[in-house]
């Protein structure tokens, strides 16, 4: 990176504090549930009005929920590879059998736990799928799961375009899910789908402090954000599933989920 992009972009870090604010009095999200309406009139009831280059960041479950990714799993029947690796893993054959239909490997098993690589392209537990804060029927016959969007960039791009058509304003949108690593213990917020805002931001050739030139440093930006605005959304019953991010210290940009994931030649893990 030339040297004068390289102090555009440091300077642009020191403009403003870093910001984010809790969005309020979003209701529970069902399928087809127009989200870009929802956030808005949560924006105005939270008392922030949108300006360019925010960003807004959002839970996984809700845009899941409005795409109808909920499954009940009264209507899966497990196959027989669901049913031996349930048996391994002291898991629902029939949420076993989501998970496999749902990623393009499986890469470890433990009770309790599946790891597999997602058809999205990352690694993760359970294939994301999700059984917290998922409203089923309660009883026996009703028993939902959550699984993740189909394609998280999309559905990112979908509401950024429509909240852009409504506003006339240029912001980023964020998708997030929480995971675990496979070196620290602890789940934190990961982005898996974005839209209008960079995945990573190439530090190569930037200056230090003493001026030594930057070598390997990439930053993931965008798993950054998303674990901050994740510590503000929490895990249970907060109900927080929306996050206004202003002050972000880069330039907005495009990018994917595709630039986060790491190439399995590179994964020093599996």
């Amino acid at each position: 990176m030339p040297e004068s992009r390289s102090l555009v972009l440091n300077a642009k870090r020191y403009l403003m504090p870093l910001s984010l604010t809790q969005l309020q009095n979003i209701p529970l999200i069902r399928q087809d549930d127009n989200l870009a309406d929802i956030l808005l009139k949560s924006l105005h009831e939270t008392n922030i009005e949108l300006q360019n280059d925010d960003i807004l960041v959002i839970a996984q479950k809700i845009v899941s929920k409005s795409e109808g990714r909920m499954v009940n799993l009264a209507t899966v029947t497990p196959s027989p590879r669901a049913v031996e690796l349930a048996e391994k893993t002291q898991k629902d054959p029939r949420v076993v059998e989501l998970m496999l239909q749902e990623s393009n490997e499986v890469l470890r098993i433990r009770i309790g736990a599946i790891v597999v690589e997602h058809k999205l392209g990352f690694v993760c537990a359970n294939a994301g799928i999700d059984h917290s804060n998922v409203m089923g029927g309660g009883n026996e016959k009703e028993e939902f799961v959550l699984l993740l969007p189909e394609n998280p960039d999309q559905s990112a791009r979908k509401i950024r375009e429509q909240i852009k058509q409504k506003t006339g304003l240029n912001l980023g949108v964020m998708i997030i899910d929480s995971h675990g690593r496979a070196w620290r213990n602890g789940t934190v917020g990961i982005c898996i789908g974005l839209s209008g805002l960079p995945a990573l931001i190439d530090e190569r050739g930037w200056k230090d402090l003493f001026g030594y030139t930057l070598q390997i440093t990439v930053v993931g930006v965008a798993d950054e954000l998303a674990a901050a605005a994740s510590l503000m959304m929490g895990q249970a019953a907060e109900g927080i599933p929306a996050v206004h991010v202003r002050g972000f210290p880069y330039p907005l940009g495009e990018g994917s989920l595709k630039e986060l994931i790491r190439p399995k030649n590179q994964d020093m893990f599996r």
